[in-house]
C-alpha cells in the first residue's frame, strides 16, 4: 500500500520583494528538502481558486483536498462550526467573528495583536451577555477567531468582507451589506461601544498591544456536508493542524484529527511536534495531511523576514523528517504546496496559481531545479482545476 504525505505551508507563495533583492520568500529561504523533492521529482502550478470565487483558505483547502468548491462550498464559518462541534439547525446561519483593531476608521489588525485565547474568550463571552439577544449565540474559539450563530434570519443575499483582506482600508466602506445587513452592522457598532473601555483593552494599551476595538462578521453560511475522503478515494487519512477551518474540513471528510501540543497556528508553532505526529500517523494511515499556518500569518502581518523564517522551519523540521520517514515504505509519494499566495506587500490572499513540489513512486521528473514560483511556472506543468490535483497526486 502506498503511503502519502501532503504538507501545506499556508500562504507561502508570494511576489518578488526588494528586501530579498527581487526574490520571493520561497526563493530567498534555505529549503534543501523541498528543493530535493523538485530536483528528484517534479514541480508545477495549480489553480486552487475557481474563477469568480473569493481567494480564501476555505476554498483553496477544499480544492486541494479534491472537492470542487463550485459544487460543495457553503461558507467558511460552517466548516469551523464542524471543528467546534456546533450542531447547526437547518435555519441557522453561522458567521466567523473576528476580534479586530480598527483605528481612525481603518482596519488596522485582523487579529487584534493576536490576542490570547483566554482574553478573546472573556471578551466574546461578556459581549454576548451584554448584547442579550436570544437570536444569537457566540462560540469562543482560538485567539481572535470566534463564531456567531444566528437563527430565524435569512442571509442569502448578504455580502461580507474578510478583515485580513481589507487591511488599511476604511472599515465603514466594508461593513456587511444586503438583506438583513442592518442587524449585523448594529452588532458591530454595539461591540465597539462595549470594548472601548473594557479592562482587557486598558491593559493591552498600557502594554503597547493592539486593543480589541470591534467584532467583525464574515464567512457566513449554513450547515456543511461533504462525502468522506475514504469513500471518494479509497484512502484513510489523518490531519494535523492548529486552525479550526482545516479541522472542520478534515472532520467533514472523515480524516482523523491529531492534536499536537504547542501547535499555535503562528510563527512560534511546534514544527518538530507536527513532524513527529505525522511520522507516527503514517504507520496507521494511508495519508497524512500536515497544515502549517505560519507563512500565511506572516504574510497578513506584512513581515517578509518572518515568512522566510517560517518557510525554512517547515522545510527543516517538517518536510525533511516526513520525507525521510516515507522512504522506509516500498511505495510513497509526497506533495508540498501552498493553498494560495498571501503576498507580503498586499497582506491579503491572492487568487493567483500556486507552485507545487511532488516526488515519489511513479512520478517522473520535470525541470530539475530548486522549488520556486518562477521555476514551477517554467516547468510548463499546470493543473487548471485545483480539485483535480488530489486525483493526480494519488493515482498518476
Amino acid at each position: 500500500m502506498t503511503k502519502y504525505a501532503i504538507i501545506i505551508p499556508d500562504g507561502a507563495a508570494d511576489d518578488p520583494l526588494d528586501i530579498f533583492d527581487g526574490k520571493t520568500p520561497l526563493q530567498a529561504a534555505d529549503t534543501p528538502n523541498i528543493d530535493a523533492i523538485t530536483i528528484q521529482g517534479k514541480q508545477g502550478i495549480v489553480y486552487t481558486i475557481p474563477e469568480g470565487m473569493t481567494a480564501g483558505s476555505d476554498i483553496a483547502q477544499m480544492s486541494l483536498l479534491g472537492y470542487d468548491p463550485l459544487q460543495f462550498y457553503s461558507g467558511r464559518a460552517p466548516l469551523e462550526a464542524v471543528a467546534m462541534d456546533i450542531d447547526l439547525k437547518p435555519d441557522d446561519w453561522v458567521f466567523r467573528c473576528n476580534l479586530v483593531t480598527i483605528a481612525d476608521n481603518l482596519m488596522a489588525d485582523h487579529s487584534a495583536g493576536h490576542i490570547s485565547t483566554k482574553e478573546g474568550a472573556e471578551l466574546i463571552t461578556e459581549f454576548e451577555k451584554a448584547l442579550d439577544d436570544k437570536r444569537m449565540k457566540f462560540y469562543p474559539g482560538v485567539g481572535y477567531r470566534h463564531l456567531c450563530v444566528i437563527n430565524s434570519q435569512n442571509f442569502d443575499k448578504i455580502q461580507t468582507q474578510p478583515p485580513h483582506d481589507i487591511i488599511g482600508q476604511k472599515a465603514s466602506k466594508n461593513l456587511p451589506n444586503g438583506k438583513n445587513s442592518e442587524m449585523l452592522c448594529e452588532m458591530i457598532a454595539k461591540s465597539q461601544q462595549f470594548f472601548e473601555n473594557h479592562e482587557i483593552n486598558r491593559v493591552r494599551r498600557d502594554l503597547g498591544e493592539n486593543p480589541v476595538s470591534s467584532i467583525w462578521l464574515w464567512g457566513e453560511g449554513k450547515k456543511a456536508l461533504l462525502e468522506s475522503f475514504q469513500k471518494r478515494f479509497g484512502i484513510k487519512g489523518a490531519a494535523i493542524t492548529a486552525v479550526d477551518l482545516v479541522r472542520g474540513l478534515a472532520r467533514l471528510i472523515g480524516f482523523d484529527l491529531i492534536e499536537v501540543e504547542g501547535a499555535t497556528g503562528y510563527i512560534d508553532t511546534n514544527y518538530i511536534g507536527k513532524a513527529q505526529a505525522a511520522v507516527e500517523a503514517l504507520e496507521t494511515h494511508d495519508l497524512v495531511f500536515v497544515h502549517i499556518e505560519a507563512p500565511d500569518e506572516a504574510g497578513h502581518s506584512g513581515n517578509a523576514k518572518a515568512k522566510k523564517k517560517a518557510i525554512e522551519q517547515i522545510d527543516k523540521h517538517i518536510v525533511g523528517p516526513v520525507h525521510e520517514a516515507l522512504k522506509k515504505y516500498d511505495s510513497y509519494r509526497i506533495l508540498v504546496m501552498p493553498d494560495h499566495p498571501t503576498p507580503v506587500e498586499t497582506r491579503a490572499h491572492s487568487d493567483e496559481p500556486v507552485p507545487f513540489a511532488m516526488q515519489g513512486t511513479g512520478i517522473n521528473g520535470i525541470l530539475h531545479k530548486p522549488f520556486s514560483e518562477a521555476n514551477a511556472e517554467k516547468s510548463g506543468f499546470r493543473v487548471e482545476k485545483g480539485s483535480e490535483m488530489m486525483e493526480y497526486f494519488l493515482k498518476v
